[in-house]
């Protein structure tokens, strides 16, 4: 097998951060005449109203575990502009009695923005090129936000119909609070991806998925082959080392100590995303990333929970992700994406693994496990030349 080490000339490269629904730019989707064109999705995204997610919420709105109700200023902010470009998407029934979420600790009831929606939960969408074109989903890992895609959005929606969504717990989906809707299993991730990709997406898809959420994905693609043209893995977990969460995110599981790291916003984000690789944030980023845990208290019990349930079940959660992409009878074409410099997942194991079960393998020598944080527009022009080798099949 042989390892591809892209270089791509800074020039195909663009540093402004584009979203546009219909790109005039994108090259036309072949498809038949008669084809009824496909709508981009139609919810909008609101910060006003009891029930919409408090992007700026006084002081007087918070829960009792934010730090001001989530406002750093009087005027705009770049988490305030990010959450413009987005869409609310809902999907995958809400379980459980109806009843209030009370905070775990003092069992006491949270605010609005940590409840979760009655009937169905809300999802955070980014929308990014023609929606007749082939759409791709680009999905973020553990623990981070879509804002992740950001750089690799605008490179896609030259010639796709791209989508990144924050998963239910992070960024501006809903949070629900376990044993009140949600209980962060990968049985319930994997049910809930189900709904929201039938909501967003009629046809076949292409995934791109990061990190300690591809086990979710492939678990996902095992059960619906049919509905994906590729799967790209962007540093999953795949050898019998990757098993053990790293100290920067099995802290977060830890009894007491757990439960009060999750609600720091620095640790939570800025030095979480920092702890895996070469990436240097930048003050705008930042801010972008902290924002769900100075709102509410629901983001930190949403990622205490989750990293109890990684810790105690990854092991096994890699051991099915490697024996589903061994299988012979998995059809989906599937390509790695490795940033060498992850000091999350180590590399040893990861070529064999690959070479053994046919894979593709593609190497970024300077990304770590963040690919999309490190090299983003990079990794832009790597999936589209990866799903432009099919559609010249």
């Amino acid at each position: 097998m042989a390892i591809l080490q892209p270089k791509i000339p800074l020039s195909l490269y663009s540093h402004h951060f584009h979203f546009p629904l219909h790109s005039p730019t994108a090259a036309p989707f072949l498809c038949a005449p008669f084809k009824t064109p496909r709508k981009p999705l139609n919810l909008i995204c609101s910060s006003n109203g009891q029930d919409d997610y408090l992007i700026d919420a006084p002081v007087s709105a918070g829960d009792g575990f934010s730090f001001s109700g989530g406002k750093y200023s009087d005027g705009p902010s770049p988490s305030d502009e990010w959450f413009k470009q987005g869409k609310i998407v809902k999907a995958h029934p809400v379980s459980g009695t109806g009843d209030k979420a009370k905070d775990p600790i003092f069992g006491l009831k949270m605010g609005a923005a940590s409840q979760a929606s009655n009937d169905l939960f809300r999802w955070f969408c980014v929308e990014s090129g023609n929606a007749d074109n082939p759409t791709v989903i680009l999905i973020h890992g553990f623990p981070s936000q879509a804002y992740s895609y950001r750089k690799v959005l605008p490179t896609l929606s030259k010639n796709y119909h791209a989508i990144a969504f924050d998963w239910l717990g992070f960024g501006f989906s809903d949070k629900p609070q376990p044993r009140y809707g949600f209980d962060y299993t990968m049985g319930e991730f994997v049910a809930s991806l189900e709904s929201l990709i039938n909501e967003i997406a009629t046809e076949k898809v292409s995934l791109v998925v990061q990190g300690y959420f591809s086990p979710i994905a492939v678990k996902y693609a095992s059960n619906l082959q049919g509905k994906l043209n590729d799967l790209i893995l962007l540093n999953p977990p795949l050898t019998a080392t990757h098993a053990n969460l790293p100290s920067a995110l099995s802290i977060f599981s830890n009894f007491l100590l757990g439960e009060i790291f999750c609600q720091d916003p620095l640790r939570a984000s800025d030095k979480t995303l920092t702890s895996s690789g070469p990436y240097k944030m930048k003050e705008d980023d930042a801010m972008v990333y902290r924002r769900p845990y100075l709102t509410s208290g629901s983001a930190g019990f949403a990622l205490n929970v989750i990293s109890k349930t990684m810790k105690k079940d990854l092991k096994d959660y890699v051991e099915e992700t490697r024996k589903t992409l061994l299988d012979e009878n998995w059809k989906v074409k599937t390509t790695v994406c490795w940033g060498r410099r992850d000091r999350w997942l180590s590399y040893d194991g990861v070529e064999e693994f690959l070479n053994n079960s046919k894979h593709k393998l593609i190497e970024l020598p300077m990304a770590g496990h963040h690919v999309q944080e490190d090299c983003g527009e990079e990794l832009g022009e790597i999936i589209s030349g990866i799903l432009g080798r099919r559609s010249r099949i």
